[in-house]
């Protein structure tokens, strides 16, 4: 019988101990999940979850069994170890129940545990630092079909963020869910669109609901009134978004499963956003530009957020991923914040007072988030207050900022003082772990408490003089009293001294070298302290709740204060940027001019090493003379370099920043697409030639006159005169139709022809120069058009053969001569290798075909026909001309 059935079966129910029936209760709750099943000091798996942890987590599979009963799969780990276990297990895509110890029922013998689920982690529903990253945020997706298109709402349980949109069509859905890059994606059943979501989120746990409850549409509305504290929803833009409210109260929903009874009550606001809201960047784009993780291994570090991002707190690094990944298209916003950036970027006192004091601020999101859902300690307390305390330095610092944003800054971080100042007076400085430990307040905090930690203090007192009576009243100099957790407190005596035991010690317990008694003082002393202790422990348990009921009735204020110090971080940010690297507040309008003037790769510039300097470059794209600019030169000489940071310099203006250049203007941008590089998609059973053409497909069809498109070597994964022909026909596509400012890097030294037909179009060039049969690339981008590749000299700095670069420049130059064979077939043959032809015409690939040459007889039959009048002769003189032809022809 497999491990499942053995599990589910009801005749295994029926003969289980009474324990292993619990365990098959609450299993049959989670049926989807693994769940941690707490027997004392462990966390025990049975039946399939034993086996599918074990591997995961690499730790010992066992078994147990009764007699005659089949051995059950097993395995467990101390519960102190649970984080780093939880943390592996939603790593491997696992969705994990803790089953925890709840209350003791019976006595004696008979006593047992009662057990409930108290918290599902799933991969987007997890609030452990250890398995969050502390600056990206960690959504939850729930998305739903409708009538009016797609429902998308995204939620972060660790931090309370929530939003929500509804779109129009399939690819903006699968856009925007890329680019929010969830953990986990829920959908209804029979959705339709698993497939395609998994496609899009490929690292998400992607999950269709069986459960209709949690996508019906009143529930939804009902679930989203409640939790929002409001009786209607129209004042969150609810009003009119079916899709939207619905996928909204379905995360709301899937909150409620998994985390069971928390309130989330830091969840107090939903924020409706329009994706043609912001600049879009599609998944390529994101990944071709590296915006937040490279392309090759996928880290932060050399991506554009890893540059940019000096942020002091985790709140900041994620507001600023979040300009990164969403750019404005509300000018007044871009201004506010360049005037902000502008600011901090000129006063390096400020920067370096605000930067201070900001790394005394914890992640008061998630820190609030934490305690909210009820998995927040006295540590997160502590350090919510000592982060509070520091609201009053901020505020003193931003009275004194001149511009509009961070003036603004200033009246979200009032009104929190007393909250940190009550939190420091009540907490100690050294913190347990968890809140059953007790040590939690300080004394003067609660009366009650400070009588029961009294009579704790005041026992050791007691002992001490207990001990030392019953030693000097027996004349046992070696008589101790002592204390375990199964016989509580006694009186040891070695049994050399039982002879001098008094006759009113009871015996408790017998050991190999000694006895235990114990008297009726120590037994009422015993009965008063573990008394005292198990009130101590309730007192700041039920303390530690008031005061996590205070934090939570300010949650608003304190969420208000959060984004405050995201938003100034981020600003702080930029502007240590703009200062350390010399950029340039760029002007941004509603023309169609993208100006440029000595522009630079943000990362490419800092990577460079051994004092090699980074060449910048001029662009200008318009839409009245400079729409497309075709890009040629060799290969390394920098195009794509060009194309990457002109795509750049754009986003960073419209995100708020200040840009790499001398100086820029930028007409509003509202797509950019990147089409940069080349790479295949094996799970998606597409070549690289196929990747590209969809890419290229995508932009074609999403582009606007309003768009920034930057394509490299379209065409080059096929067939050269296949690839030269699309890379024409996509540029004139751009001209002609879309109309969309375009920088076009290819390798076809034809395209350059495309400037003669096109009105708007230019063609500009990598500058090289040759020096002793070498090439050296001078990265700068020059006016004209390029007629070389240089790829040979690309293929030598590659390390390829010296003979094979040989042949090759033998080939290439029978090649650029059209050395052809009576077929018209290119001649590889070089000196002693065979017959060389004599050059034959190639036709041009972009004129007409010559006219050809009409021997006389043919000319003469062809005159001889043109000047028959069919209509003015018999029908005998025509058989007769048609012989005469006949004749002449043969």
């Amino acid at each position: 019988m497999s491990t499942m059935l053995v599990s589910s079966s009801p005749g295994v129910f029926e003969s289980a101990t009474p324990m292993m029936r619990q365990y098959l209760e609450k299993k049959a709750q989670v049926p989807d999940a693994v769940l941690f099943f707490r027997l004392g000091d462990f966390y025990e798996m049975f039946y399939e979850d034993a086996i599918a942890a074990s591997e995961v987590l690499g730790i010992a599979l066992t078994s147990r069994s009764k007699a005659g009963e089949e051995r059950v799969p097993m395995c467990g780990f101390p519960h102190h170890a649970a984080r780093g276990y939880v943390a592996k297990m939603i790593a491997q895509g696992h969705k994990v129940a803790i089953c925890d110890q709840v209350e003791v029922q019976g006595s004696g013998s008979k006593a047992m545990f009662t057990r409930e689920i108290t918290r599902v982690v799933t991969p987007g529903m997890v609030l452990d630092d250890e398995i969050l990253e502390a600056r990206a945020d960690h959504f939850l997706a729930a998305v739903v079909p409708h009538a009016s298109g797609f429902g998308l709402a995204l939620l972060d349980a660790s931090t309370g963020e929530f939003r929500a949109a509804q779109v129009s069509d399939r690819r903006i859905l699968v856009e925007e869910l890329g680019r929010a890059g969830p953990r986990e994606v829920i959908l209804p059943a029979k959705s339709g669109l698993l497939d395609a979501v998994r496609a899009s989120c490929p690292s998400a746990l992607a999950q269709e609901l069986e459960d209709p409850t949690v996508f019906d549409p009143r529930r939804a509305e009902e679930g989203l009134r409640r939790q929002l504290g409001t009786a209607a929803l129209e004042g969150f833009g609810l009003g009119g978004l079916p899709g939207a409210t619905q996928a909204a109260g379905a995360a709301l929903a899937y909150l409620s499963q998994t985390q069971r009874a928390s309130s989330a009550s830091h969840i107090d606001r939903i924020q409706v956003y329009y994706p043609e809201g912001h600049l879009v960047l599609d998944e390529a784009t994101r990944s071709n530009l590296e915006l937040t993780r490279t392309i090759q291994g996928g880290r932060t570090k050399g991506s554009l957020l890893g540059l940019l991002d000096r942020t002091a707190t985790a709140m900041g690094g994620r507001t600023l991923a979040r300009w990164i990944g969403y750019p404005l298209l509300d000018l007044r916003e871009i201004g506010r914040r360049h005037d902000s950036v502008e600011e901090l970027s000129t006063r390096g006192v400020l920067r370096g007072e605000l930067s201070g004091t900001l790394r005394e601020v914890g992640d008061l999101e998630r820190l609030l988030g934490r305690l909210s859902l009820g998995a927040g300690t006295a540590r997160d307390c502590r350090l919510m207050g000592s982060s509070l305390s520091r609201l009053p330095a901020l505020r003193k610092l931003l009275a004194d900022c001149r511009s509009e944003l961070l003036a603004d800054l200033g009246p979200a971080l009032e009104g929190l003082d007393d909250l940190a100042a009550d939190l420091d007076r009540a907490l100690e400085e050294d913190l347990p772990a968890t809140t059953r430990e007790g040590g939690m307040f300080r004394k003067g905090w609660d009366a009650e408490l400070d009588e029961l930690l009294d009579l704790s203090a005041s026992g050791k007192e007691f002992l001490a003089r207990l001990e030392a009576r019953e030693r000097e009243q027996t004349g046992i100099g070696s008589l101790k009293v002592r204390y375990n957790r199964v016989f509580g407190y006694f009186l040891e005596i070695t049994k050399a001294n039982l002879h001098l035991v008094p006759a009113h010690y009871a015996r408790k317990q017998t050991t190999v070298n000694s006895e235990r008694f114990t008297t009726e003082e120590l037994q009422g002393y015993e009965e008063k302290v573990l008394t005292a202790e198990e009130r101590r422990i309730e007192r700041e348990s039920k303390l530690f709740e008031e005061l996590r009921g205070r934090i939570l009735e300010r949650a608003a204020a304190i969420k208000a204060a959060a984004g405050a110090i995201a938003v100034g971080d981020a600003l702080l940010s930029l502007a240590r940027v703009a200062a350390e690297l010399g950029y340039v507040r760029p002007e941004v309008d509603e023309g169609d001019v993208l100006e440029i003037v000595e522009g630079r790769h943000p990362v490419v510039e800092r990577a460079l090493s051994g004092g090699e300097a980074f060449v910048p470059n001029d662009v200008l794209l318009d839409r009245s003379r400079n729409q497309v600019v075709v890009i040629t030169g060799p290969n390394m000489a920098g195009k794509s370099t060009v194309l990457r940071q002109t795509a750049l310099i754009a986003l960073l203006a419209q995100a708020g920043s200040f840009v790499p250049a001398s100086r820029a203007r930028v007409g509003l941008v509202d797509r950019i697409f990147c089409r940069v590089g080349a790479s295949d998609d094996l799970a998606r059973g597409q070549s690289t030639f196929m990747v590209e053409m969809v890419e290229t497909a995508a932009i074609l069809h999403g582009a606007t006159a309003r768009s920034l498109v930057v394509l490299d070597e379209i065409g080059r994964g096929t067939s050269t005169f296949d690839g030269l022909s699309i890379a024409w026909a996509v540029a004139e596509h751009l001209h002609d139709r879309v109309g969309a400012r375009t920088l076009f890097a290819t390798h076809y030294h034809e395209l350059v022809e495309l400037a003669r037909e096109r009105e708007r179009v230019q063609n500009a060039t990598i500058a090289v120069t040759e020096q002793e049969g070498r090439v050296i690339f001078l990265r700068k981008l020059v006016a004209g058009g390029a007629s070389r590749s240089y790829g040979i000299e690309v293929a030598r700095l590659a390390g390829i053969p010296s003979e094979v670069l040989a042949r090759a420049r033998e080939i290439l130059q029978n090649l650029e001569k059209n050395e052809l064979d009576p077929e018209g077939r290119a001649v590889f043959a070089g000196k002693g290798r065979g017959r060389k032809n004599p050059p034959a015409n190639q036709l041009g690939l972009f004129e007409p075909p010559p006219r050809p040459q009409i021997p006389a007889e043919v000319a003469g039959i062809l005159e001889k026909l043109r000047s028959l009048d069919p209509d003015g002769i018999t029908p005998r003189d025509a058989l007769a001309i048609l012989a005469e032809l006949k004749a002449r022809a043969g």
